[in-house]
């Protein structure tokens, strides 16, 4: 059996501080763990105008058949206040048999525990002559632009294609073997304005004030959307961001600022969305400037292959059936989904991104078994 363990790979990756976005340390060293098993790696650094470089890898074993991908990152969130944690959130200290750290849940933990899978599928010559690979980004809890979707795109380019994808996000709520994501809601932000005329508060009468007329176009969002569906939760307006250009408190200010976000079902296309939001916003006669940014669709994987195989594999290690479910974010699982079917399960995700974010060593265990099963199943047949 390999030296290699999820648990030591792990607490390598944690003791990285790849606080979003990854810049290469965390990557380089799963390339390095990979390329040790026999894994073919490139190291793709992404660039854009605007957006800090990304470091993300690709790696495979194996050139032929099917190939089965693990889809994942490398960067984390910051640790916030540092005095609030009980260890250092980048020292993998184990305590009780759980794994504390940054990552621990969401999620480096998790892409040990598939390398560590992947490490005995190649010993057991369990692929046959099918191929495993690994997509791993350094940009999913930033911005994505330099992440994930530029490497399908470089993907595209060479010519690779993936048949099926396993997306490791901490999925469960609770206990390990709860949930699988078979979908997501799509995701959308609208920026809205209203320009005022500065003034003197004791004159209101010689200015314009920005800010009541702002409240009542985000009143008129207010309503049911859609109630979802049989796979999806209904759509939800929430506004997160509500802001004045002024730093005076005898001043009218001269411009309102206000940004909302929808999480919306596959009863909506973006378009369509938009158009709804835009009437109701119009219905006011209130004059106001708006721009969208979606940042990624509602999909839906239907049950399948790779859904029976994670279901199978998690019953017969921990005697439950995961509830196939669409709730929560969104993951890089929306720019996947347009290459090959994706399903995601991970870890616990009760503790991501908080303070004292970890992991149990059965959990660890445990998953490292499911995902090696997976494999299992998804090539025994072959």
């Amino acid at each position: 059996m390999t030296s290699l363990t999820a648990l030591t790979l792990a607490q390598d990756l944690i003791r990285v501080k790849s606080v979003t976005p990854d810049q290469g340390a965390a990557v380089s060293l799963l390339k390095e763990a990979l390329e040790a098993l026999g894994f073919t790696c490139h190291m793709l650094l992404m660039q854009e105008e605007g957006a800090e470089d990304v470091m993300n890898l690709y790696a495979r074993y194996g050139t032929a058949g099917r190939n089965f991908c693990y889809a994942g990152h490398t960067d984390v969130v910051p640790v916030g206040v540092l005095d609030h944690w009980n260890s250092d959130p980048f020292g993998a200290e184990i305590k009780n048999g759980i794994l504390f750290g940054r990552g621990a849940s969401d999620m480096k933990a998790s892409i040990a525990c598939f390398v560590e899978a992947a490490a005995r599928a190649i010993e057991k010559e369990t692929l046959g002559n099918n191929s495993l690979s690994l997509l791993i980004t350094g940009d999913e809890e930033g911005p994505a632009v330099n992440g994930t979707k530029k490497v399908l795109t470089w993907l595209e380019e060479k010519g690779e294609t993936l048949d099926l994808c396993l997306v490791g996000e901490p999925t469960n709520p609770h206990t390990l073997g709860e949930m699988m994501k078979i979908g997501r809601r799509g995701s959308m932000h609208g920026y809205l304005t209203v320009k005022g005329t500065q003034g003197h508060v004791a004159y209101p009468h010689l200015a314009y004030n920005p800010i009541p007329d702002l409240v009542k176009l985000l009143n008129s969002l207010e309503g049911d959307l859609c109630s979802g569906n049989d796979h999806f939760q209904p759509t939800n307006l929430e506004v997160v961001k509500i802001n004045a250009t002024n730093d005076s408190d005898n001043i009218i200010p001269g411009e309102a600022f206000a940004q909302f976000n929808i999480r919306f079902s596959s009863e909506f296309t973006p378009d369509a969305l938009q158009l709804e939001l835009e009437k109701r916003l119009k219905s006011t006669g209130i004059n106001h400037e708006l721009r969208w940014w979606v940042s990624g669709d509602s999909f839906l994987t239907a049950p399948g292959e790779l859904t029976e195989a994670i279901s199978k594999a998690c019953e017969k290690r921990l005697n439950k059936t995961p509830e196939l479910s669409t709730t929560g974010g969104t993951s890089d699982a929306r720019f996947i989904k347009d290459m090959c079917p994706v399903v995601e399960f991970g870890l616990v995700g009760a503790s991501m991104h908080k303070v004292d974010e970890c992991t149990t060593l059965d959990d660890l265990e445990a998953l490292t078994d499911i995902y090696e099963d997976i494999i299992y199943r998804l090539f025994s047949a072959e």
